[in-house]
């Protein structure tokens, strides 16, 4: 894929993502491609929204007002869904990012993929499961915050994130079946290749579990087996299979 020629139209629900995620937006849509469109929705009369109003115009995002029409629920999402529809028929564009961690716009997100479209998720730790899953790519906003509220007080003992990780049953299960669809059978596996596997899956990063490399995640569990291959580039394989063979 030429990212250089991606078209992105950058969607925000203010009421629903802090303005200090702004700069990880741009930074991360910058390695997909251009941001052609960028729309903040929100009732800009409200002083919760202080933040985003004092950061629109330093980063060129157009701010669309909506007026709450009921006292105590956000109108923003249905303002920014029509603008979504609006966009995916008649603006050239190839991929949106949808900033929010409301679920309501599953549906949406569904219905631009469905149109071959890519669709960039971006939110906090509390998104619901079934938006980030129906996302492209799903980028968690707050992860360096929750990363430094994690080590707060007392940092975690080696020993204690390798447990942690290891009684994350979806997460091992996830690495396994990355490693057994590989083609060779279950022995050492280049990295690349799980990884590859694992992009497949929108709702898997290793900055989910605190790491910024699959490497270095899998290097914390001792379930795996990591070392340098040929061309040191990195291979893996699961330890289950290595007593098999023994």
């Amino acid at each position: 894929m030429n990212y250089k020629s991606n078209r992105i139209a950058l969607l925000i629900d203010a009421d629903n993502i802090s303005h200090i995620s702004i700069e990880l937006i741009l930074s991360e849509l910058a390695k997909q491609g251009a941001v052609t469109i960028r729309r903040a929705y929100g009732n800009w009369k409200k002083t919760s929204l202080k933040g985003w109003e004092d950061n629109i115009h330093e980063y060129a995002i157009q701010p669309i007002q909506q007026y709450d029409l009921i006292k105590g629920k956000n109108a923003a999402d249905m303002a920014l869904v029509i603008d979504a529809m609006d966009i995916l028929y008649t603006k050239n564009v190839s991929a949106f990012c949808i900033a929010s961690s409301d679920s309501d716009y599953t549906p949406l997100v569904t219905r631009i993929i469905a149109e071959g479209k890519t669709v960039i998720g971006v939110g906090d730790k509390k998104t619901p499961r079934p938006f980030v899953a129906a996302c492209s790519k799903f980028v968690y906003a707050d992860a360096e915050k929750a990363t430094e509220h994690d080590n707060a007080g007392v940092p975690d003992q080696p020993d204690d994130i390798a447990n942690k990780l290891k009684g994350d049953a979806k997460l091992i299960s996830t690495l396994r079946n990355a490693i057994a669809a590989s083609p060779t059978n279950g022995e050492w596996v280049p990295l690349s290749t799980v990884g590859s596997h694992l992009s497949k899956h929108a709702s898997f990063s290793p900055k989910d579990y605190g790491f910024s490399r699959l490497s270095d995640l899998m290097k914390h569990i001792d379930l795996f087996e990591i070392k340098r291959g040929k061309g040191q580039h990195y291979i893996v394989r699961d330890v289950r299979n290595n007593n098999k063979l023994s």
